[in-house]
């Protein structure tokens, strides 16, 4: 039976990372759960041990890219499931992201989440973020910016390492449909914190558009070598 690793990077995510976990250990299909707690400065650690998790304890903030590299290096599953700490019971659905890769039916799924309960931004982020990968790979996508994922081990080499900052999820995409491996989009019931309309909204998504933008830069250099185009599927 092939196993599945699940990889939770948790910054300052004391309040909700255990019941994440928690959820996320009642998949059956589940045999190792790592969090890489990013130098938190709350109780993030401790809540994730207590709930069954096995800790990455990062010694300086590195970031979700920095984090994720470090949990998936230590992986051992044949499946690597990424999920943000954030997403308390609904990461039980991320059941649902695994099955089809299990099954060789993908080979890199991705969560598309239900519209959000409050206006945040104008959908610039997100906007930019599927031109992006439309422009490298021809894909449409409906979920450029999910951080929930499965990937078959054989993607890793094609994707590592995830690029720092907000470009993470781009990133991803965009290295693994250029390589030809077959994307997934899954509507699941997942929700986890959003941000509204204030000033530390905005400035949330202006560092994501920056960080966004400056990975498609990175992305263009990388798109002079030859590669191979993916799709995807929903």
């Amino acid at each position: 039976m092939k196993a599945v690793t699940v990889v939770i990077p948790a910054y300052n995510e004391a309040a909700r990372v255990a019941v994440t976990v928690a959820a996320a250990r009642r998949i059956p299909e589940v045999t190792e759960l790592i969090v890489v707690d990013d130098a938190s400065t709350d109780g993030t650690a401790q809540a994730a041990e207590a709930a069954g998790a096995k800790v990455i304890r990062l010694p300086r903030n590195s970031g979700k890219g920095g984090a994720l590299n470090q949990g998936v290096a230590a992986a051992a599953g044949d499946v690597v499931v990424l999920l943000d700490a954030d997403l308390g019971e609904t990461a039980a659905a991320a059941r649902a992201l695994i099955l089809p890769v299990l099954h060789d039916e993908a080979d890199m799924t991705v969560a598309h989440f239900p519209p959000p309960n409050k206006k945040g931004g104008f959908g610039l982020v997100r906007g930019l973020a599927r031109f992006g990968i439309r422009y490298f790979t021809g894909l449409e996508v409906q979920a450029p910016l999910s951080g929930q994922r499965a990937l078959s081990r054989k993607v890793l080499p094609a994707v590592l390492p995830f690029a720092s900052g907000y470009g993470v999820e781009v990133a991803l995409t965009v290295r693994a449909a250029r390589e030809g491996y077959r994307v997934r989009e899954i509507s699941l019931p997942m929700h986890h914190r959003e941000t509204g309309r204030d000033l530390s909204g905005f400035l949330h998504r202006g560092r994501q558009f920056r960080d966004v933008l400056l990975t498609l830069g990175r992305l263009f250099w990388e798109s002079r070598r030859p590669g191979r185009l993916g799709r995807v599927t929903g």
